[in-house]
């Protein structure tokens, strides 16, 4: 994720948009619906990627709910600017039902479910029955389910919620973590068989402007700007042609040899988002000749790179 200070809200707003597309990407499948937000340690910025992943997931049309599971210190109801009548301990104590709890964000498609503060026995909790049978109970009202979780260095309770959802975020915040610290926590999550850890967002990171996503860059390295007289994709949002590979490969390899190696040949160029999601849609979705849109989708981007 982009460094804050440095960039403006469309940067952000693109890095959570291309984190939503990886975490689909990761495993077509068995999509991923329920994810694990953590990191090594404290300050991190995971509450903030947890946020910015929830409202991508929103502004795509899918319902998404936002859990505190930090209940040691919780920081997303002020973050959220949101209030609610009880968290995740009157449901799981039966005080109040789920839908009692759950509050709208202000945006649409975007919950929240909070944690009280002061909980007794916070890994007591998550490591019960009851909150198991919540996990399934949020994924079966809602398309996604994100929780934010503490540090794996701090307590035990980032892993036990690992292990209940589909896949785990790790979030490293740049020039911050030490990777001694890194490598540990890393390490602490693969020792339950449970956790399927679906990859590392490096945060707090250092941007140009948001210059980078109207423009692309050639194989020597220059820098393309939209408007400027160089044949280039026009399109706001740019993706490696590597990814094309990395879908057909998800496909199998009898649909997608040919158009793997047409995105081969195009090597380190560049090619518009919206060709690439349209197809896999088409992947996600199950509809069509999945193989012969993908290959057509290659031949679009070969021609216009190619200046044709």
């Amino acid at each position: 994720m982009a460094k804050a200070k440095n960039t403006d809200k469309l940067v952000v707003q693109n890095a959570a948009k291309t984190l939503l597309a990886n975490i689909r990407f990761a495993s077509v499948d068995d999509p991923i619906r329920t994810i694990t937000v953590t990191s090594s340690i404290p300050n991190e910025g995971k509450s903030t990627v947890s946020i910015n992943l929830a409202q991508a997931i929103a502004t795509s049309g899918k319902s998404v709910l936002l859990v505190e599971a930090d209940m040691r210190r919780r920081s997303l109801s002020d973050m959220l600017g949101v209030r609610s009548r009880g968290g995740l301990y009157a449901v799981l104590s039966e005080q109040i039902s789920i839908d009692q709890a759950i509050v709208e964000t202000g945006q649409k498609n975007f919950y929240f479910l909070d944690a009280e503060p002061h909980i007794p026995n916070p890994a007591d909790i998550i490591v019960s029955h009851r909150f198991a049978k919540l996990v399934k109970a949020l994924s079966a009202k809602f398309q996604y389910v994100i929780f934010d979780a503490p540090p794996v260095g701090t307590f035990i309770d980032a892993a036990e919620i690992a292990s209940l959802t589909d896949g785990t975020l790790f979030v490293v915040r740049e020039d911050f973590t030490k990777r001694e610290e890194a490598l540990n926590a890393i390490g602490q999550l693969k020792k339950s068989e449970k956790v399927k850890l679906i990859g590392t967002v490096m945060n707090y990171c250092e941007t140009e402007t948001s210059e980078y996503y109207y423009s692309y860059y050639t194989k020597d390295g220059k820098k393309v700007k939209k408007g400027s007289d160089e044949r280039h994709v026009d399109v706001a949002d740019v993706l490696g042609a590597g990814l094309l590979a990395v879908l057909t490969d998800g496909l199998d390899k009898r649909l997608g040899l040919d158009v793997a190696n047409r995105a081969a040949q195009l090597g380190d160029d560049y090619i518009g988002a919206g060709l690439l999601l349209d197809a896999a849609e088409l992947v996600l979705n199950g509809i069509g000749d999945v193989g012969n849109h993908l290959h057509g989708t290659a031949q679009k981007v070969a021609a216009t790179l190619a200046g044709d």
